[in-house]
């Protein structure tokens, strides 16, 4: 089995939409799994959700659980499934629930203040 592993995000994260700040926290949590890079999750109070639209894809990961999708929507742009949230995640990694992760690229940064 894959391991998993959840830890406090040190210091202060930050998550930008084509240079718009969406979110910045000093409670992110940094999930990491085997040997995939780390992913920083948002607690969703820390973001600003009024950007996001919740969108019908789903997917499953035997280790974590369901996720939902939410696109970015901003004045210039639409991001499509470019935020997932396990929102019953199993047990094993239940501290995730009620967080964001961010789909890196061009126009999403997650950065450390």
């Amino acid at each position: 089995m894959t391991e998993i592993r959840i830890r406090k995000a040190t210091g202060n994260w930050v998550v930008r939409s084509g240079g718009a700040i969406l979110g910045e926290s000093t409670n992110a949590l940094e999930l990491s799994e085997g040997d995939l890079a780390p992913v920083i999750y948002f607690p969703r109070d820390d973001i600003a959700m009024a950007l996001l639209d919740r969108t019908d894809k789903t997917t499953h990961c035997p280790h974590k659980g369901d996720a939902s999708y939410f696109s970015i929507v901003n004045k210039s742009s639409v991001t499509e499934n470019a935020v997932w949230s396990y929102e019953s995640p199993i047990d094993a990694v239940a501290e995730i629930k009620d967080h964001l992760a961010f789909v890196l690229g061009d126009s999403i940064k997650v950065e450390q203040l």
